[in-house]
C-alpha cells in the first residue's frame, strides 16, 4: 500500500506547488516579457521568446484646422501600433485667461505689422484675433470648452531596419495631412510607459484643442465602402450593411483592380459574380483572357462570345495587327484618327523577343538581337506602305486627313505575319555580312521556325491573317487559352493576346470619357507573365495606360510573393486603386503585409477567412466583405467541379 501512495503524494506535492506558484504571481508578471532594454535614445528592445523592437512617437505640431475622421486617420490604420491620446479638460477661468492673453499678444503683432507696412502678416493677424476672440465668447456663453491633449504612438517591428522604415512611412503619411510626428528622443522609456494601460501621461507635449476639434480625435469610424451608382458586390462582415461598388467611380484614381488569394479562396466566383452584375446593371463590357478555362459558361450565359485558341484551332489573332486609335487634340479639344506605328513596332519586337528566349528564357538573346527583330519588324511595315498617315492603313489612295467615321467600309491592307517576317530574317540573313549579327541570325533562324505555319511549327497558331475581329457591344469576350501547354505557350499567348486586344480592343475607346464604353479586362493566373521580361513591361504599361481610354485592368493571381520579389511589376500594384485580398496561405501574408501596411488582425483573418470572404481596399477606405452570389448566379459562377457535380 505505501508503493501505491507514494505517486500519489507526490502528484498532490506538485499541485500544491503550482498552486503556490499562480497565488504568488501577478497578471503583470505572468505576461510580461523577459526584459526591456531601453538604454538606446531612440527605440526600446523588448526581450521575449522572439525579440522585438519599439519606437514611441509624439505628436509635435497639428494643422490649423482638423477634420474627422481624416485627423489621425493614418495613424489609427497603419498596422503594428499602440495609440493613446490623453484627454485634460481646461477650466473656463484659465480658458479665458489664455485666451486674453493670446488677443492681447496676437494685436501687439498686429500693430507691429501695420507700422511695417506688412499687409500681409497683417491681415493674417487680424483673421487668427478674430477667431480668438469668437472663441472666448462661445466658452463665456458656455458653447464650447478647451481641452489639452497628447497623442503617443509606438511602433512595434522584429527588426531595427523594419522598424526604420516603418517611421518613416509613418512621418511621411501623416505628413499628408499637416501632422509632424517625431520620435520621442531620449524618452523611450517614459513614452512607452505612457503608452501602457495605466492612464499616467509621463510626458508633457499637450495641444490644445477645442470642442469641436477634440471630437474628431476619436476613432470611432467604421470602414465603408460605398458608390452611389455601385453595384452590390457583397456585405460587410462588420455592419451587415451591402457594400456598393464603382470599378469606374470618378472617385478613384484610376480604375484597375487586383485580386489575390490561395487556390480555392474564391477568385473566381468573385469576378465572375463583379463582372456578370456590372454588366447586367452598368453596361460594362468585359473580355476574358482565360487561361484555365472558366469563363466560357459566363460568356454563353451573358450572351457574350467564346473564343478558343489551341493547336487544333482554325483560330488565328496576328500578332501584327496594327488599328487606327481615336485621340483627342491637346490644343483644340477635337478627337482625330491617328496612327502609331513606332509603338506597334515596339509591341511586336517585345512578343518576339519572348518567343526567341523560348522556355528557357536563354541568355543568348540580347540587344543585337533585339536590333535584328526591331529593324526587320519596321521594315515590315514599310514594304506594304503603311506610315502614321492613317490613310497608309487602307487600300486605294486618298488625298488629305479622313475624320472619326470616313475610315469605316474602306478596305484594310493586309498586315504583315511572323511567317512573312520570318521570310525577311531569312533574306537578311544571307545577305549579312557582318561578322557580330551572324550568329544572333543564325540563333533566330532556328529557333523561330517553330513558329511559322510554312513549315508546320508546333506553336504556329498566331501566324497568318486574323481570322477573328472584336465586335463592339459584346457584353462578355472571353478569349480561352487552356488547352495550350502552361510552362510556356500559355504565357506567350498571355502577352500576344495582351498586345492584339490593347490593339483591337482598347484603343477603339474614345479619350473623351463621355463617349467611350465602360470595359474591363481580366487577366487569370497572370503570375504565368512574371518570368518573361518584356511581359511585364507590356503588363506595367497596359495598366498605366488604361485609365486614359475609360478601360479597368483586372489582375488576377494566387501567387502574390511573385509580385513582391520581382520589382518591374510594382506598376501594376501601384496603378490599382483597387485591391481585393481574399483567404491567403501563411507563406504569402508576410509579404502582403508588408507591402499594403494591413494590421496583424487584419492579416490573421486574412489566414483563416472562409472561402468568399476577404479585405476589400478601395483608395483610402477598406472593408471586410463576404461575396455572396445569388442562387442563379452560381450556375455559371462556380469553379469547384466537386460542387458542379453535386448540382
Amino acid at each position: 500500500m505505501r508503493k501505491s501512495e507514494k505517486p500519489q503524494k507526490e502528484t498532490e506535492i506538485k499541485k500544491v506547488e503550482k498552486n503556490h506558484f499562480l497565488k504568488n504571481k501577478t497578471i503583470k508578471d505572468l505576461i510580461a516579457p523577459a526584459g526591456i532594454d531601453a538604454t538606446n535614445t531612440n527605440h526600446l528592445e523588448i526581450i521575449s521568446t522572439k525579440t522585438r523592437f519599439a519606437r514611441s512617437m509624439v505628436v509635435a505640431a497639428i494643422p490649423r484646422m482638423c477634420t474627422f475622421p481624416e485627423f489621425l486617420r493614418g495613424m489609427y490604420t497603419f498596422g503594428d501600433a499602440n495609440i493613446s491620446v490623453f484627454i485634460t479638460p481646461k477650466g473656463e477661468n484659465s480658458s479665458q485667461t489664455e485666451l486674453n492673453r493670446t488677443i492681447n499678444e496676437l494685436e501687439s503683432e498686429r500693430i507691429v505689422a501695420f507700422n511695417r507696412g506688412d499687409i500681409n502678416r497683417e491681415r493674417i493677424l487680424e483673421q487668427k484675433r478674430l477667431e480668438a476672440e469668437e472663441l472666448r465668447d462661445e466658452i463665456a456663453a458656455g458653447f464650447n470648452k478647451l481641452y489639452e491633449a497628447s497623442v503617443i504612438c509606438t511602433l512595434f517591428a522584429y527588426t531595427l531596419d523594419e522598424l526604420d522604415k516603418y517611421t518613416e512611412l509613418l512621418t511621411a503619411e501623416m505628413a499628408k495631412t499637416l501632422i509632424d510626428v517625431k520620435p520621442a528622443w531620449a524618452l523611450q522609456d517614459e513614452a512607452f510607459k505612457s503608452n501602457m494601460p495605466f492612464s499616467e501621461n509621463k510626458l508633457n507635449k499637450k495641444h490644445v484643442f477645442d470642442r469641436n476639434s477634440m471630437s474628431t480625435v476619436f476613432p470611432f469610424f467604421t470602414s465603408e465602402i460605398g458608390h452611389e451608382k455601385g453595384i452590390p458586390i457583397g456585405f460587410n462582415v462588420q455592419t451587415g450593411l451591402p457594400v456598393l461598388f464603382d470599378n469606374f467611380s470618378p472617385t478613384l484614381s484610376n480604375y484597375n483592380m487586383v485580386i489575390f488569394g490561395k487556390s480555392g479562396a474564391g477568385k473566381g466566383v468573385t469576378i465572375k459574380t463583379l463582372t456578370s452584375r456590372s454588366s447586367v446593371l452598368m453596361g460594362i463590357e468585359s473580355l476574358a483572357l482565360d487561361a484555365e478555362g472558366e469563363y466560357g459558361i459566363v460568356a454563353e450565359a451573358l450572351g457574350g462570345i467564346n473564343v478558343t485558341i489551341s493547336p487544333n484551332s482554325n483560330t488565328i489573332i496576328n500578332l501584327f495587327d496594327l488599328e487606327p486609335e481615336v485621340v483627342k487634340d491637346e490644343i483644340t479639344g477635337k478627337e482625330r484618327m491617328a496612327l502609331n506605328v513606332e509603338n506597334k513596332v515596339e509591341d511586336v519586337t517585345q512578343a518576339l523577343l519572348t518567343m526567341a528566349r523560348g522556355s528557357t528564357r536563354s541568355s543568348e538573346v540580347n540587344e543585337l538581337t533585339k536590333q535584328i527583330i526591331a529593324e526587320s519588324v519596321s521594315e515590315e511595315y514599310a514594304a506594304l506602305g503603311i506610315t502614321n498617315d492613317i490613310n497608309s492603313l487602307y487600300k486605294g489612295n486618298v488625298v488629305g486627313n479622313i475624320s472619326h467615321n470616313s475610315y469605316l467600309g474602306r478596305e484594310k491592307k493586309e498586315m504583315p505575319t511572323i511567317g512573312s517576317w520570318y521570310r525577311r530574317i531569312l533574306q537578311k540573313a544571307q545577305s549579312n555580312e557582318n561578322s557580330d549579327y551572324k550568329f544572333h541570325y543564325s540563333y533566330l533562324i532556328k529557333v523561330m521556325r517553330q513558329y511559322v505555319r510554312e513549315y508546320n511549327g508546333q506553336m504556329a497558331y498566331f501566324d497568318g491573317q486574323s481570322t477573328f475581329e472584336l465586335l463592339e457591344g459584346v457584353p462578355f469576350i472571353n478569349l480561352d487559352i487552356s488547352q495550350l501547354e502552361e510552362r510556356f505557350a500559355r504565357p506567350l499567348a498571355q502577352q500576344i493576346l495582351l498586345s492584339w486586344i490593347w490593339e483591337k480592343y482598347v484603343k477603339k475607346n474614345s479619350e473623351d470619357k463621355s463617349k467611350a464604353a465602360k470595359k474591363r479586362v481580366l487577366i487569370d493566373e497572370a503570375w504565368m507573365l512574371l518570368p518573361y521580361p518584356e511581359a511585364v513591361d507590356f503588363l506595367n504599361t497596359m495598366a498605366r495606360r488604361a485609365r486614359k481610354r475609360n478601360v479597368s485592368l483586372a489582375v488576377m493571381s494566387q501567387k502574390f510573393q511573385d509580385f513582391y520579389e520581382k520589382p518591374e511589376v510594382q506598376a501594376v500594384l501601384t496603378s490599382s486603386d483597387t485591391k481585393l485580398f481574399l483567404a491567403q496561405d501563411k507563406s504569402e501574408i508576410q509579404y502582403i503585409r508588408e507591402v499594403f501596411k494591413l494590421s496583424e488582425g487584419e492579416a490573421n483573418f486574412l489566414i483563416t477567412c472562409n472561402r468568399g470572404e476577404g479585405l476589400l481596399k478601395v483608395g483610402n477606405d477598406s472593408a471586410v466583405i463576404a461575396i455572396q452570389p445569388t442562387k442563379k448566379e452560381f450556375e455559371f459562377v462556380e469553379t469547384n467541379m466537386n460542387n458542379i457535380m453535386n448540382k
